[in-house]
């Protein structure tokens, strides 16, 4: 198999506002670019239609979590690149679709998007931090909801310190150091 039809998942883990989905769409632009077959598993996204109803509850973020996991396994499997920018909080959930991954023999990445939640929440993209300064957010990850980072990632990116292509460009490196892209 070609490396541009080797399948693979790779989760972008971090805070909300850490800079994960757009790397994610960035890194798509240059796979696609260059033949892969590529899609974007966007957090956002993945709640409103497969996970529609669950909460934020640790078990409904675990179930969120692993059913995200399967469908970018089923996705990597079949000779895509499955980007997932999701948060992702817990080090349990992330390693059970790691070892999901394992025994299907697809390959998995787990990159951490190191961004602190101070400038996380300067950002704030989508407004979240202000409504948990405002009383009218809880559980949010980072600020009153655990985010456990993980202890020894594929790829740690400092996007806070870097631009947008150079961390699509550090994330294509390992993908080629890999021989996945």
């Amino acid at each position: 198999m070609s490396l541009r039809g080797q399948g693979a998942t790779i989760w972008l883990t971090g805070l909300p506002s850490a800079g994960k989905t757009t790397i994610a769409y960035a890194l798509a632009e240059r796979l696609r670019a260059d033949g892969h077959r590529v899609e974007v598993l966007d957090g956002d996204e993945i709640r409103e239609f497969l996970s529609a109803g669950l909460g934020f509850s640790r078990a409904d973020r675990d179930t969120n979590v692993r059913r995200i996991g399967y469908v970018a396994g089923l996705l990597a499997a079949n000779g895509v690149k499955a980007l997932v920018p999701v948060i992702a909080p817990y080090a349990d959930s992330r390693a059970a679709v790691r070892e999901r991954h394992q025994k299907a023999g697809t390959p998995y990445l787990e990159v951490h998007v190191a961004t602190p939640v101070e400038v996380c929440s300067v950002r704030d993209v989508k407004g979240l931090y202000a409504k948990q300064a405002a009383g009218e957010l809880t559980g949010l990850t980072g600020v009153d909801d655990p985010y456990e980072a993980p202890a020894a990632p594929d790829l740690r990116i400092a996007a806070h310190e870097q631009g947008v292509h150079e961390s699509a460009a550090a994330l294509l490196a390992l993908l080629s150091e890999r021989g996945l892209a």
